[in-house]
């Protein structure tokens, strides 16, 4: 592993987008999450990303790229409304599923017919991109920097907790599987992009992010229809993030309401207290994520306490770290008050419900 800095290194995003002209694994930095990169034009490289990641091949990653020009090269068509989309919402949080170019990215788009491409809003990542682009390589295949189905990450720290020993090999550090992390800092959205599936005539929400239904739809110039995770649409094109298990911690997650929250910490404090008493060094078992339940409800010395934001912009930007925080503590299970009702929230409720599912 090697990380790169552009704040202490000037050549930083000229090792990067060598990294990835050489066919190897980096980690970038976007404004959502961390993704894991390799050029999308590069097969091998692109399946060093599935057998690291530990993810099933069919399983499609988004190629980001620098512009709509870019988009362009891996396309056979671009419809009017992710034109519409792209031009309201790139670059940003916003990945868009249009009909695949047959003679690019197979292995980055799992086989389909169909290819998610984002513009990130993040500068170094922007940075990469254009060095990436002076080098021939358009598109850069990256799914979250994280092993398959678990918490993304959104520090360099959470990626080099993930990869460490990823292609360790002493006698070649550099060796092509290794993954080299280009630290952008903190992620500023702190959730997945928002994905739009705009090759089969009307479009469809399939995962949520931080841009609203009724934004999409005032961008769209029409209506979307929504596959969640309890109603899924049976010929949706996969698409990352979209399994109905994901984002999971090793601890189980269990959603509850504020009530439920409070009636749980009553039955178990009691075994608890006497545990903590007994044996003060053991790890607690539960720990308790809530927005409100603190207000009525004193902290417990046998349980985590972390509190939720209460906006749903912040609530979205910690999440991720606040699970990864949570989950380092040994606790068997994470309580979490479940989010509010309202489009704001839409994006953290998804990811709540998918962790919950694992």
């Amino acid at each position: 592993m090697r990380l790169l800095d552009p704040a202490l290194q000037p050549d930083a995003i000229e090792q990067a987008a060598q990294r990835l002209a050489d066919g190897g694994l980096l980690a970038l930095p976007t404004e959502t999450v961390y993704g894991l990169g390799a050029r999308a034009d590069d097969d091998a490289a692109v399946a060093r990303i599935f057998a690291a990641k530990g993810r099933p091949a069919d399983h499609p990653l988004i190629v980001h790229v620098p512009n709509e020009a870019a988009a362009l090269h891996f396309v056979s068509a671009f419809p009017p409304v992710a034109q519409r989309l792209v031009r309201a919402f790139w670059p940003g949080p916003l990945t868009v599923i249009v009909p695949r170019h047959p003679d690019m990215a197979c292995a980055a788009a799992g086989g389909q017919d169909t290819i998610g491409l984002r513009c990130p809003d993040h500068p170094v990542a922007r940075q990469l991109l254009d060095a990436c682009a002076q080098r021939d390589i358009l598109g850069v295949a990256a799914p979250s920097a994280n092993r398959f189905g678990r918490i993304s990450p959104t520090r360099a720290a959470h990626v080099v907790e993930e990869f460490a020993d990823q292609g360790h090999n002493p006698e070649d550090p550099d060796a092509l599987d290794a993954v080299w992390v280009l630290d952008g800092g903190p992620c500023e959205v702190g959730i997945e992009s928002t994905i739009v599936d705009c090759s089969r005539g009307q479009p469809v929400l399939l995962r949520p992010g931080r841009l609203t239904m009724a934004q999409l739809e005032e961008a769209a110039g029409e209506p979307l229809l929504w596959s969640k995770p309890e109603a899924p649409d049976p010929n949706a094109p996969k698409a990352s993030g979209t399994l109905l298990s994901h984002y999971a911690p090793r601890a189980r997650v269990v959603l509850m309401s504020d009530a439920q929250l409070a009636d749980g910490l009553d039955v178990i404090e009691p075994e608890l207290t006497a545990q903590h008493l007994a044996t003060p060094g053991v790890a607690p078992r539960v720990a308790v994520y809530s927005r409100s339940l603190w207000a009525h409800h004193p902290r417990h010395p046998g349980v985590v306490h972390l509190s939720m934001p209460g906006d749903a912009v912040t609530a979205a930007h910690d999440l991720f770290a606040d699970l990864r925080e949570m989950d380092a503590t040994g606790v068997a299970q994470i309580w979490v008050e479940a989010p509010p009702e309202g489009p704001a929230w839409d994006g953290v409720r998804d990811r709540l419900s998918r962790a919950a599912a694992a």
